[in-house]
């Protein structure tokens, strides 16, 4: 007999959302889309980044939740707002 596969999570269910990074959010108290909308990109990567003892790369994790927040693959995310995200992440590192 077939098991039946649990539904995907609402983060899950999200393009460039897999398990790891899924995860993650979830560590850092990020468990819905709207949790992730309320946090931005730039926020949840660090808070990501914070709880791990290795460097996440940027062009996965930052950019996948970008494309994530607006359903699109992580490579496909523009130059201007891969820029204005490591921007964000850069000034967020410097204030906080």
């Amino acid at each position: 007999m077939k098991r039946a596969r649990p539904a995907k999570s609402e983060l899950a269910a999200l393009r460039n959302i897999g398990p790891t990074i899924e995860l993650r959010l979830n560590a850092v108290g990020i468990c819905t889309c709207e949790d992730l909308r309320r946090t931005g990109p730039a926020e949840a990567f660090l808070k990501m980044q914070a709880q791990t003892a290795s460097k996440l790369p940027v062009c996965y994790y930052l950019y996948s939740l970008e494309g994530a927040l607006t359903d699109r693959h992580w490579d496909d995310v523009v130059a201007a707002t891969k820029a204005l995200l490591l921007k964000d992440v850069a000034l967020r590192r410097f204030s906080g």
